[in-house]
């Protein structure tokens, strides 16, 4: 059997809720990322930001606002105030096929992983599709 803990990643990179839109759309840049847990002071999860909420908060390009302008608006606006609260999380035990089941019906792209309210690792779409390489793999060379 294998469990969330085989597959998920525990190297993360987190935000506070105190940190801004544009600290957010940085890291997700440089990490190539597009999900960012929220966790507190001691690593208890608080929420989840995601590139689609990046772009939700983000003035359309249609609106003629220059990067610089965008970049001080997005300064100014603390994840807390648009990252999800009510976020699905799941526990490194967990079956690895049941939460792929929820991450298909769900449509959604990542699962944090906690133990108790702390969180300890993230799985996301890429991490199962990493997987299905893998086996593919496998299977090929037998």
């Amino acid at each position: 059997m294998i469990y969330i803990a085989d597959l998920m990643t525990t190297n993360l990179f987190t935000l506070k809720r105190s940190d801004s839109l544009r600290d957010a759309r940085s890291l997700m840049q440089l990490a190539r990322i597009r999900h960012i847990p929220i966790v507190d002071g001691r690593g208890g999860f608080v929420g989840l930001l995601t590139h689609r909420d990046i772009l939700s908060a983000t003035i359309s390009r249609f609106a003629d606002v220059d990067e610089h302008i965008q970049g001080e608006i997005d300064a100014g606006i603390p994840v807390g105030e648009i990252m999800q609260t009510d976020v699905v999380t799941v526990p490194p035990s967990m079956m690895l096929r049941d939460a792929a089941e929820i991450l298909l019906h769900n449509k959604y792209g990542c699962l944090p992983v906690l133990e108790g309210e702390r969180l300890v690792g993230i799985v996301t779409e890429a991490d199962f599709l990493k997987l299905t390489i893998s086996l593919l793999d496998a299977v090929a060379e037998s």
